[in-house]
């Protein structure tokens, strides 16, 4: 069931059952006689002024069927408010339909699920913070690669968060009773590093006085993780890949062979399939760790994911400090959910404890707490570049056509800072005053002409 008169945009070719109406008091009253897999809800609804109230009306109508909310113009703090309440998803563009499909699925699965799966799937999840569109796609992935054994290697930018993937993904196993082992492939000398990894027996080099595990027995039954794997050296990725082929090593100084099973989670922020055109990775272990790719997306292609993990790393942060927990003002959240964060999820945690820090016994975060630079850098014009406007030969209107261009600039800047215009006018150099008074002279000018 669509509550929307534009649903056929929003879910074009999708394969469900469909009830299309145009008000909340129609739809209510459809799913109090029928029963659906899914509600999709595009605002505004025209008889609802409050999302949430009406949120909460679908939500007793049918009780346990997802709501999944189409909302293009709304702030992050409405977007957290919102699913904190118990949409399935909001989203704000782009096509809904995977994402109806894996709401129905989650439905299905939820009446099917015995009730200590539902306890042990709430564990690995709330492991995953956020509830943007790519970490549905993370969890849904989980789910379906966590009881299997296979290979799973995760991509992304430094800071993302990879090696909480793994350990979901290992918690959500029947390997999760076990501890996951982890490894640094860059945080040690090529030496040091196959040690660690295969163990040594006594006397197998200078300063080997006795035998050793390495972490691949530690993590027999269990899972490794080896993070940064595109900084293992070439001499080692061959004793890597008889791992994965054999289950089996030798420990150094030993002909011996060491039978395991183990599960192994492999993470890097470089492109192997790069590295491997360059020799500097191994074709074919590239192609044995490449068996379930699980990208993950940067913080700063999912902003609404921004105010959970600063709610999530505040009320941490502030009990592992032993203080209490402190609180974070609406507007502080829509400045950090504007930030570009290059860093990552690590950069925002970063940034979160040193305001809590430098805050003292002030109970409250605010945004002088979060000095930030810029979410943008301006390119300064270069002689003899190629011009971005060409002039025709008839000439132009130079008045309304540097207006269009300033015009341009402020939508893309309030697109970007869902309509704030205090963060917009910040990105773009401009008091809030300006901003406003340009809006509304250009507005002016477009009406006038």
């Amino acid at each position: 069931m669509w509550i929307s008169d534009r649903a056929d945009e929003i879910v074009d070719n999708i394969r469900l059952s469909l009830a299309l109406v145009n008000s909340a008091m129609d739809g209510l009253s459809i799913l109090r006689n029928r029963d659906f897999d899914v509600v999709l809800v595009s605002l505004p609804v025209p008889d609802r002024a409050s999302a949430a109230g009406l949120l909460e009306e679908l939500q007793q109508a049918q009780p346990g069927t997802p709501v999944v909310i189409h909302a293009p113009h709304s702030r992050p703090t409405e977007i957290v408010g919102l699913l904190r309440l118990g949409a399935f998803h909001v989203f704000e563009h782009g096509d809904a339909t995977s994402l109806l499909y894996m709401a129905a699925n989650t439905k299905l699965a939820a009446e099917h699920a015995s009730e200590p799966r539902d306890r042990e799937a709430e564990a690995w999840r709330r492991l995953l913070i956020g509830e943007s569109r790519p970490m549905q796609q993370i969890a849904q992935c989980v789910r379906l690669v966590a009881p299997r054994r296979s290979t799973v290697l995760i991509l992304g930018e430094t800071g993302t968060g990879k090696e909480i993937v793994a350990r979901s993904i290992h918690a959500a196993s029947n390997r999760g009773h076990l501890p996951m082992i982890s490894v640094n492939c860059s945080a040690l000398p090529e030496a040091l590093l196959e040690a660690e990894l295969f163990g040594h027996v006594k006397g197998a080099f200078t300063g080997a006085t006795n035998h050793r595990i390495g972490r691949f027995e530690q993590a027999n039954h269990s899972t490794i993780f080896l993070d940064e794997i595109g900084d293992m050296p070439l001499s080692l990725q061959a004793k890597l890949l008889r791992v994965l082929q054999e289950r089996e090593f030798q420990r150094l100084g030993s002909s011996e062979n060491v039978r395991v099973d183990v599960r192994v989670i492999a993470a890097t922020h470089a492109d192997l399939a790069q590295l491997s055109k360059q020799n500097r990775f191994r074709e074919d272990l590239y192609y044995r760790l490449n068996v379930v790719p699980v990208p993950i997306a940067p913080l700063r292609e999912r902003p609404s994911d921004v105010p959970l993990l600063v709610l999530h790393f505040v009320e941490r942060i502030c009990r592992e400090e032993g203080i209490p927990a402190k609180t974070i003002s609406r507007e502080t959240l829509d400045r950090l959910a504007a930030h570009d964060w290059p860093g990552n999820v690590r950069q925002l945690e970063n940034a979160i404890e040193k305001a809590i820090v430098l805050s003292g016994d002030r109970p409250a975060l605010f945004p002088g707490d979060f000095p930030l630079p810029p979410r943008t850098h301006p390119v300064a014009f270069q002689p003899g570049t190629q011009p971005f406007i060409s002039l025709p030969d008839q000439g132009l209107d130079f008045e309304r056509t540097v207006g269009n261009i300033e015009l341009n600039i402020l939508e893309q800047a309030l697109k970007k800072t869902r309509g704030n215009k205090k963060l917009a006018a910040e990105m773009l150099g401009l008091k809030r005053t300006t901003l406003s008074a340009k809006l509304k002279s250009l507005a002016a000018v477009g009406a006038a002409g």
